[in-house]
């Protein structure tokens, strides 16, 4: 329970409450050594107070009662404010560094230009809240609820918003340089117009989907990952099929050999734990050229009847064995440009023979088609 004494205090004015602070700034440890919060407000009813300028640093406002208080350009850095209801609370203009609002209803609560670096509101509610131009540097917002929170032009630097619920939330022309923003959640609401992805002070550089951003800003500022999405934009090759017999490690262990090559090998030979279809078209559309072997298929038409009509620019060579025929809706795929004629091969000794040929074929309709 709140200090009787402290909330006497605080409730007689905030002129008078200030002076008091004024006059016991320091903290005091108590018998065990544990150092005292400056001001024990824990649980107190503090609902439509009028608490504007007031000095709250270091206080205990552990649940306490602040829905539809005045706390405008408040002093509270390090104020401890878990599980607190400041439902349409003012905090216009107050200083909050550090404060900690773990668990605490902010619905609809007013933090305008509120400067709230390295503050904690981890699983906050902040529904309906206005952050407008708040500073949220380094701020813990993970798994918080931000649903049609405002938090246009704000400073999210180096914020944690992993998991965050930002569905219908304005983050226009937010920036989030060094944020984490692992598994938030968004829809077609969330306003995120002009995103910057780069610190103050240098040239901005935006894009319009928070997730997007990390990315982006990651392939720019990381040489090496530049030079991974550029390896695999240019020198990976995707082999589809089903190589039980080893067909596939020789087919893999030429390529790489190559050196101008990484080849990447889906064998519908072994059981998958997830959905064939969609690992595929990922893989596909990462994909430089691909190579589909359609002896003995078994997912491999319904694989190419879903990623062939959508890959326009990238290559389809398929090979087969020489006694076989490929399956009687291939001809369907043959429609398709980019989809070439099956190169046959008898044996093992006879495909590797039959690489450079199969690669040419491959190269030269790669050529075509990004012409």
């Amino acid at each position: 329970m709140a200090n009787a004494e402290h909330l006497k205090i605080l409730t007689s004015g905030v002129r008078n409450w200030n002076q008091w602070r004024d006059e016991n700034p320091a903290c005091r440890p108590d018998l065990r050594g544990a150092w005292l919060l400056e001001a024990d407000l824990s649980l107190a009813n503090l609902r439509e107070a009028d608490l504007a300028g007031a000095s709250l640093k270091s206080a205990n406002l552990f649940r306490a009662d602040l829905s539809r208080a005045d706390l405008s350009e408040a002093q509270a850095p390090r104020a401890r404010l878990i599980g607190a209801d400041l439902s349409e609370a003012s905090l216009n203009k107050a200083n909050l560094l550090y404060a900690s609002f773990s668990s605490a209803n902010l619905s609809r609560a007013n933090l305008n230009r509120a400067f709230l670096r390295w503050a904690t509101f981890h699983g906050a509610n902040l529904t309906g809240a206005i952050l407008r131009k708040a500073n949220l540097t380094g701020a813990d917002l993970s798994h918080a609820t931000l649903t049609a929170c405002d938090l246009s032009n704000s400073d999210l630097s180096a914020t944690n918003l992993t998991g965050a619920n930002l569905v219908a939330a304005n983050i226009e022309r937010a920036r989030i340089y060094g944020s984490s923003v692992w598994d938030i959640k968004t829809d077609d609401r969330t306003n995120q117009e002009g995103i910057i992805i780069t610190p103050e002070g240098q040239p901005e550089v935006s894009v319009d989907d928070v997730e997007v951003a990390q990315f982006i800003y990651l392939l720019l500022s990381n040489e090496k990952l530049r030079r991974i999405i550029d390896t695999i934009t240019s020198k990976v090759v995707l082999i589809l099929g089903s190589f039980s017999d080893g067909l596939l490690h020789e087919l893999r262990r030429n390529l790489r050999e190559r050196g101008d090559y990484v080849p990447v090998v889906f064998d519908f030979e072994k059981p998958a734990n997830q959905d064939l279809t969609g690992t595929v078209e990922t893989l596909a559309r990462m994909a430089r050229f691909i190579i589909v072997d359609l002896t003995n298929p078994r997912s491999v038409p319904a694989e190419l009847a879903s990623i062939v009509p959508h890959l326009r620019k990238t290559a389809i060579q398929p090979i087969i064995r020489q006694d076989e025929e490929p399956y009687a809706l291939f001809d369907d795929m043959r429609s398709y440009s980019w989809v070439l004629d099956p190169i046959r091969y008898l044996n093992r000794a006879s495909l590797v023979a039959s690489l450079n040929e199969i690669l040419a074929a491959a190269e030269q309709m790669t050529a075509k088609l990004r012409r």
